[in-house]
C-alpha cells in the first residue's frame, strides 16, 4: 500500500505544487489550503525533497484518528509504533497546528503528544528520545481539525526554502520557494529573456537560473528522512547522482538578467549566485530600474518592488511607481511584466492596467502578483 504525504507550500502555489508532484510520480493528488496531499513510495519523499521548487515541507503520515479531548490525543499518539520509525537516541521536536480544534491549549496538546511518544519508547525499549526544539533529528507534526488528529513525521528537516545559497536571510523577505513559484506562475521557460530590474539579493533571478540549469534545489543540503528508519543511503546517493548528471552547462550568452541600483545589493546578489552555482547563467549589473534598457526585444520581467512594510520612505516609493510604469511603457514594449507586492497602492499608482491578478501569501502577508502586457500606445488604467 502506498505511503501518504502532505506537502506544504506558500498559499497560492498549490496548483504549481500539484503539477510538480505529478511530474515526480505522486498519485491521488488532493489540493488543500497551503499544500497538496499525495500518495507514493518512500522514493517519492526523496524526489520531492530534492526536486520540488515550491514545497515547504514533505510530511509523511504515520497515524490518524478521531478525538474529543487531550486524553484521546494521547491514546492515538501512543498507539503509533514510533520505535519502528526512528531510533530512541534521536532528538525530537513536536509541533501541533489546529483548525477549529476544541482543545483549549495547543501547548498542552504538544506536551501530550511528546509524552505519548516518550511513553511508547519507554515501554518498547526502556529508553526515550530527548527533546531539542532548535535542531532536532526528528520532527513530529500534528494537525488537529474539529474531530480528527493526523500525525506526521517531517521528511524535510529544515524547511525546503532553505536551499543553502542565501547569505542574507535577515534582509530578504522573499523566500526561495515563493520566488520559484512566482517564476513558474509567469509561464517563463528557459531560453526566453528574463529580467529582475530590482533584484536585491538576487533570489528571483537565482531561482530562474536553477530552472534553466535543471539543477535540483535540494542538491547541496541534508534532509529529515536521513534520520528515519526507512532511509536507504545507497538509494539516496543514486537519486542525488542522477540529479547531478542532469545539471546543464551555462549558455554562451545568458538569457537571465538582473540589476539593482544599490552597490550593496549587487554584491549580495553576486555572492548568492556564486553560492547557488548559477553565476554563469545570469548577467548581473548595476542599473536604475527607471532608466535601464530592455536586454532583449521581448521577454518576461518579474520584480518585487519595495513597499512600506520593508522601507519606511513611503512617499519616495509612491513617487517611484508611476515612473516605473512610464519606464515599462517606453522601453519594454513586447515584454510581459509581472509585479509581486503586498502594497495595495501599487496598482493604483503604476498607471498600467493589469490583465491578471493572482492572490498569494508571503508568510502571513497577503500579496498579489500582477501581470501587465506591455504594448504600443497608451496603457493608462
Amino acid at each position: 500500500m502506498p505511503e501518504r504525504y502532505f506537502v506544504s507550500c506558500p498559499r497560492g502555489l498549490e496548483a504549481v505544487l500539484e503539477s510538480e508532484l505529478a511530474a515526480l510520480g505522486g498519485t491521488n493528488l488532493e489540493r488543500a489550503d497551503g499544500g497538496v496531499g499525495a500518495s507514493g513510495d518512500f522514493a517519492l519523499a526523496y524526489r520531492a525533497n530534492l526536486w520540488s521548487r515550491v514545497a515547504s515541507r514533505v510530511l509523511w503520515r504515520v497515524g490518524q484518528g478521531r478525538y474529543r479531548d487531550e486524553k484521546a490525543v494521547h491514546a492515538l499518539a501512543r498507539g503509533i509504533d514510533w520505535p519502528r520509525h526512528f531510533r530512541g537516541d534521536r532528538t525530537l521536536r513536536v509541533d501541533v497546528a489546529a483548525t477549529r480544534s476544541p482543545l483549549a491549549s495547543l501547548e498542552f496538546a504538544t506536551l501530550t503528544v511528546k509524552d505519548a511518544i516518550v511513553d511508547r519508547f519507554r515501554g518498547a525499549t526502556g529508553s526515550r528520545p530527548s527533546v531539542d526544539k532548535r535542531m532536532p533529528d526528528v520532527r513530529v507534526a500534528v494537525h488537529l481539525t474539529a474531530d480528527t488528529a493526523t500525525f506526521y513525521l517531517d521528511t524535510s528537516g529544515e524547511p525546503l526554502f532553505k536551499r543553502g545559497y542565501r547569505r542574507d536571510t535577515e534582509e530578504a523577505p522573499l523566500r526561495e520557494n515563493l520566488a520559484a513559484g512566482l517564476v513558474a506562475l509567469t509561464g517563463w521557460t528557459p531560453g526566453q529573456a528574463f529580467l529582475d530590474p530590482m533584484c536585491g539579493s538576487g533570489t528571483l533571478a537565482i531561482e530562474a537560473a536553477l530552472i534553466a540549469a535543471h539543477r535540483a534545489p535540494g542538491l547541496t543540503r541534508t534532509f529529515g528522512f536521513q534520520k528515519l528508519a526507512w532511509y536507504d543511503g545507497p538509494t539516496w546517493q543514486r537519486t542525488k547522482q542522477a540529479a547531478r548528471d542532469q545539471v546543464a552547462k551555462p549558455p554562451a550568452t545568458p538569457a537571465i538578467f538582473a540589476s539593482d541600483i544599490a552597490d550593496t545589493a549587487i554584491a549580495r546578489a553576486r555572492s548568492n549566485m556564486s553560492a547557488a552555482q548559477v553565476g554563469d547563467f545570469i548577467a548581473l549589473e548595476r542599473a536604475d530600474a527607471l532608466t535601464r534598457a530592455a536586454p532583449a526585444a521581448a521577454g518576461t520581467l518579474l520584480a518585487n518592488p519595495p513597499y512600506g512594510v520593508r522601507l519606511a520612505d513611503r512617499d519616495r516609493i509612491a513617487a517611484m511607481y508611476p515612473q516605473f510604469g512610464d519606464a515599462l511603457k517606453q522601453r519594454f514594449t513586447g515584454w510581459t511584466a509581472w509585479l509581486f507586492t503586498a502594497d495595495t497602492a501599487l496598482p493604483k499608482l503604476i498607471h498600467l492596467k493589469a490583465d491578471k491578478r493572482i492572490p498569494l501569501f508571503n508568510g502571513a502577508l497577503e500579496c498579489r502578483l500582477y501581470r501587465y502586457g506591455i504594448q504600443q500606445g497608451p496603457m493608462l488604467k
